[in-house]
């Protein structure tokens, strides 16, 4: 077996040398940063809708199964939060109800209707960006997820790309006054396309 000689030219790296400790750590694709960019990709949609930014993904197995985004306005429904319609994606895609090996990505603590949901559905986990401390139900006014008298509780992990997630919201409700103190009409749910009479969207 011919094993070829390295010339002493070549310089063979330091595992202890300061340019290999500074390599940036590589990108991981299931992370729960990762999951809730795509949660704020789905708020920026309900944004574009002229809905209140929140968006929401669930994750099995390692896969997105379900996306959704706040569709109050445009579906005319107080209940089209994007954890509920989130919720319902996912379990048509895995044609059970139970959805106990899925965690839940939402740009927004949940509040009581959607914890109840949430609970009801056995969600294994729920990942939220910022807290709601006047009337979140994960911890931030309430904690409905980890009730001890009901029969589930959930796993949860608060903050995940908390500036992000509170810093659409914010820019929404500014653009909100700033209309109403210069005397614009409230924008509510989808445009309208006046020929077609379908919700238009400009895309992702």
């Amino acid at each position: 077996m011919n094993v070829k000689k390295i010339p002493s030219w070549v310089q063979r790296p330091d595992p202890m040398s300061d340019s290999l400790l500074s390599i940036d750590p590589p990108l991981i694709l299931n992370s729960d940063e990762h999951f809730m960019r795509e949660a704020l990709r789905m708020a920026r949609k309900a944004a574009r809708l002229d809905e209140v930014p929140i968006g929401a993904v669930i994750v099995h197995q390692g896969r997105v199964i379900a996306r959704a985004w706040n569709q109050v306005e445009t579906l005319k429904d107080a209940t089209a939060h994007a954890e509920m319609l989130a919720l319902t994606q996912a379990e048509s895609a895995l044609e059970d109800w139970r959805l106990a090996d899925c965690d839940l990505y939402v740009t927004k603590e949940p509040c009581p209707m959607c914890a109840g949901a949430i609970v009801h559905c056995r969600v294994r986990r729920v990942i939220y960006g910022c807290p709601d401390v006047k009337g979140g139900a994960a911890g931030g006014f309430w904690n409905l997820l980890q009730a001890p008298n009901l029969n589930h509780r959930c796993e949860i992990t608060p903050g995940v790309l908390g500036d992000e997630c509170v810093g659409i919201l914010k820019e929404f409700f500014a653009e909100a006054r700033r209309r109403k103190a210069e005397g614009l009409p409230h924008k509510k749910g989808a445009a309208i396309d006046a020929t077609s009479n379908t919700p238009s969207f400009d895309g992702p």
